[in-house]
C-alpha cells in the first residue's frame, strides 16, 4: 500500500520550521461532540505514560519565540493558574482510573521557573498526584533570570534529573539582536547556580543564524557552552515566525544557517559528542537523563492550557495562539474553568496518520527507522507505504535505506526542516493552511 498525498513528495527551501510534532498543532478543530476524557483514554495502553506540565509564563519574549505564553504574569494569576492545574489533574486522575504509571515527566513552558519556589513546590504537588517523582526521570526548563538558587532546590529535592537552559548566544550583542537581552555574567551565573545545585544533565541551547553572527562568534559561543561540560546541547536554527518580533525582520538566512549548523555539528562531534537529531547532541552514555520520550508509541498526559495530550488515535488539547492578547484570553479562560472533564480541541489520526507520524518522526532521529518495529506494527513495510515520498528524498541524495533501517544521511538530517514539512498528509496540509495565525 503506498499512501497517497496531495504535492507528495514537495520539497522547497531547506528551512521551513522545526517540527517537534506530528500534526502540527495549527492542524487541531474543536471537537464536536467533545469525547470524555474516560472514553478517550478507556482502550489505551496506560503502563509507560509521558506527563508534561506546561507553565504559559516568561518573564519576557524573545524575538524568535512563537510559543503559547505570556509574560509579566501577577501573582494573582499564577496562584490561579495553579489553582486550575489542579482541579484538571483531579479531573485526568479520575479519567484514568487507578492503572495508569508512568515512565518519565517534565515541566515546560514558557518558562516553568517563573514561578516561586514555592509555586513549585505546589507545581511538583500536581505532577505527584500522578507518579513518584523522585522514582522517574524528570526534566525541567529554565531561563537564565529564573534559574535561582531556591528555585533550583526545590526541583532537585523533587528529583529533577535534567534541566535545559535557553542561552542562545555568549555574546551579548547577539543575544541583543536575537531580543534577548541578557548579559554573559548572568548567564555564566545561571550556570554556576544550576552545577552547584546539582542535576545529573544540564542541557544548554544555542541558536545560529541570528543577526550578525559569524562563524567565528558562533565557534565562540559552542565554545563556551562547551566549558561548562553540558551532557546536552541543543543547537538550534533561527527562524522568523509570523506574530513574533522578528517577523519585520525577515532576511534570508538559509545559505548561512546550513553552513553554521555544519560547523556545530562537526564542532560537538570533534568534542566527543553524538548526534540524536539535527537538533541534539549529547555525550555518550548520558541517556538524557532518562527524559527522552518514545513517540511512537507512549500515550502522554499533558497538563495545563498550552499541553498537548496523545493517545494512540487523539491528539488533543486547548486553544492555540501567539499573539499576546489572544494567549491573555486563552489563559484567563483556563484558570476561569472548572469542568475538565472533556478533550476540547484536536485531531484524531487514522491508520495512515499513524503511518505518516512513525515514519515522519523516526526518520528525524539519527538512528532512522526500525523496519522490522514499523512492520510488527503495520504490517506493512515503510518502504513500500512511502515509495513517493522516500523517492524523492534518495534522488536529492538524503536517504540511507537498507534491510534493517531508512535513515537520513548527514547531508539529509541537515535538511531536516525541509524533510518533516515535505511528509505532512494532505489533510494536514489544508488544516494548516485554512488555520488563521493569531
Amino acid at each position: 500500500m503506498t499512501l497517497a498525498t496531495p504535492q507528495q513528495g514537495s520539497i522547497t527551501t531547506p528551512y521551513q520550521g522545526y517540527v517537534y510534532a506530528y500534526p502540527h498543532k495549527t492542524a487541531y478543530r474543536p471537537l464536536r461532540p467533545e469525547p470524555s476524557l474516560a472514553d478517550v483514554w478507556a482502550d489505551e495502553d496506560r503502563r509507560a505514560l509521558f506527563l508534561y506540565l506546561h507553565v504559559p509564563f516568561c518573564e519576557m519574549r524573545c524575538g524568535f519565540c512563537n510559543l503559547f505564553t505570556r509574560t509579566g504574569a501577577p501573582e494573582e494569576l499564577t496562584g490561579a493558574y495553579l489553582d486550575a492545574l489542579e482541579r484538571q489533574a483531579a479531573a485526568v486522575t479520575d479519567a484514568l482510573g487507578g492503572d495508569a504509571a508512568f515512565a518519565t515527566a517534565a515541566f515546560g513552558g514558557g518558562t516553568p521557573t517563573y514561578l516561586t519556589a514555592p509555586e513549585l513546590e505546589r507545581l511538583c504537588d500536581v505532577a505527584a498526584r500522578f507518579a513518584d517523582l523522585p522514582a522517574i526521570p524528570l526534566g525541567v526548563e529554565t531561563s537564565p533570570a529564573t534559574a535561582t538558587t531556591d528555585r533550583l532546590t526545590v526541583l532537585r529535592d523533587r528529583g529533577t534529573t535534567r534541566v535545559s537552559i535557553g542561552v542562545q548566544s555568549f555574546l551579548d550583542d547577539e543575544a541583543r539582536a536575537a531580543v534577548r537581552p541578557q548579559k554573559r555574567a548572568e548567564v555564566e551565573a545561571a550556570l554556576d547556580r544550576i552545577r552547584a545545585v546539582g542535576f545529573p544533565v544540564l542541557n544548554i541551547d544555542l541558536i545560529y543564524g541570528i543577526d550578525g553572527q559569524t562563524p567565528a562568534t558562533w565557534l565562540h559561543s559552542l565554545d563556551a557552552a562547551l566549558a561548562w561540560k553540558p551532557e546536552e546541547l541543543y543547537l538550534y536554527p533561527l527562524y522568523v515566525r509570523p506574530l513574533t518580533g522578528l517577523g519585520r525582520r525577515a532576511r534570508d538566512w538559509d545559505d548561512q544557517r546550513l553552513e553554521l549548523y555544519r560547523i556545530g555539528r562537526d564542532h560537538l562531534i570533534g568534542h566527543g559528542y553524538e548526534q540524536v537529531s539535527m537538533r541534539m547532541f549529547r555525550l555518550p552514555g548520558g541517556a538524557g537523563g532518562g527524559t527522552e520520550y518514545c513517540c511512537q508509541t507512549d500515550g502522554m498526559i499533558g497538563l495545563g492550557c498550552g499541553a498537548r495530550s496523545y493517545t494512540s488515535s487523539l491528539h488533543y488539547s486547548f486553544e492555540y495562539a501567539v499573539g499576546a492578547s489572544q494567549v491573555r484570553g486563552i489563559i484567563d479562560d483556563y484558570v476561569r474553568e472548572r469542568d475538565f472533564g472533556t478533550a476540547r480541541v484536536g485531531f484524531t489520526l487514522d491508520d495512515g496518520e499513524r503511518r505518516r507520524r512513525h515514519l515522519l518522526q523516526s526518520l528525524l532521529q539519527a538512528e532512522g527507522l526500525d523496519r522490522a518495529a514499523y512492520r510488527a506494527r503495520f504490517g506493512a513495510d515503510a518502504a513500500a507505504d512511502f515509495a513517493a515520498d522516500l523517492r524523492a528524498f534518495g534522488e536529492r541524495g538524503w536517504l540511507d535505506r537498507d534491510d534493517d533501517v531508512i535513515r537520513l544521511t548527514p547531508d539529509g538530517l541537515a535538511h531536516s526542516d525541509a524533510v518533516g514539512p515535505a511528509l505532512f498528509s494532505g489533510g494536514v496540509r489544508a488544516l494548516m493552511a485554512a488555520y488563521e495565525a493569531r
